[in-house]
C-alpha cells in the first residue's frame, strides 16, 4: 500500500495528499500514518512544502469529516430510534443509552470532537455522533479542524524529520491503531453477547 500511496503523492502533489486524506477519512483502513509521513518526506526532499502538505492533508480529511457529519445529521436522532428499537443488540445499545450519550455530548461535544480527531481509528468515527446529536456546524468544523490539523501536522513533521526512515511512524503508530481496533472489536463482541434491552 505504501508504494501506491507514494506514487499518488508524487504524481498528484498537494491534490494527491488531499485526495488520500479524504479517502482515509471515508474509508479508515487507508492509514493516515503512511499518507502524511510520506508527504512529510516529499516536503523534506523539496518537491512540496511542509506547510502545504499539512494544509492539504487537513483540508482533505475535513472534507471527509463534513460528509460523515451530514450523513449522520440527515439521519437524525428521530430516524435513529426505530433502528435502535429493531437492531439494538447489533448496535449494542438501547434508547436509554442513546439518551445518556446525547446528554454527554451536549456537555462535552467540543472536547470529544477535538480530542477524538487524534485517536487512531476513533478519529474517523467522531463525525457520526456530532451529526446525529445535532452539534452546530460551525463549532463542529472549528474543533474538528483543530484536532485534525494537530494529527496531520504531527505525522507530516515526523516524516519530515525522519526522512527515509519515515516508515518508523507507522512502525510505532500502526500497532497502536491495531490495538484500538482490537479493543473495539472485543468490546463490541462483549456488548452483543451480554446486551439486554431496557425500557426508556
Amino acid at each position: 500500500m505504501a508504494d501506491w500511496v507514494r506514487q499518488l503523492i508524487e504524481a498528484g502533489g498537494y491534490a494527491g495528499v488531499a485526495f488520500l486524506m479524504f479517502l482515509e477519512t471515508v474509508f479508515p483502513p487507508i492509514p493516515s500514518e503512511i499518507i502524511m509521513s510520506l508527504s512529510g518526506l516529499q516536503a523534506q526532499r523539496g518537491s512540496m512544502t511542509l506547510w502545504g502538505v499539512i494544509l492539504c492533508g487537513t483540508a482533505g480529511a475535513m472534507a471527509g469529516n463534513v460528509i460523515w457529519y451530514y450523513v449522520a445529521r440527515m439521519l437524525g436522532i428521530d430516524r435513529f430510534r426505530p433502528l435502535v428499537d429493531r437492531f439494538g443488540r447489533f448496535l449494542t445499545m438501547d434508547w436509554r443509552e442513546v439518551e445518556r450519550a446525547d446528554h454527554f455530548f451536549d456537555r462535552w461535544d467540543r472536547w470529544f470532537v477535538c480530542i477524538g480527531r487524534v485517536v487512531p481509528t476513533i478519529r474517523s468515527l467522531v463525525s457520526v455522533p456530532a451529526g446525529l446529536f445535532g452539534m452546530p456546524l460551525l463549532p463542529f468544523i472549528l474543533w474538528s479542524t483543530v484536532g485534525t490539523a494537530g494529527w496531520t501536522s504531527a505525522l507530516a513533521i515526523a516524516g519530515y524529520l525522519l526522512g527515509q526512515n519515515y516508515a518508523d511512524v507507522d512502525k510505532y503508530l500502526g500497532p497502536a491503531s491495531t490495538a484500538v481496533i482490537g479493543a473495539l472489536l472485543l468490546w463490541y463482541l462483549y456488548r452483543v453477547i451480554t446486551w439486554k434491552p431496557r425500557k426508556s
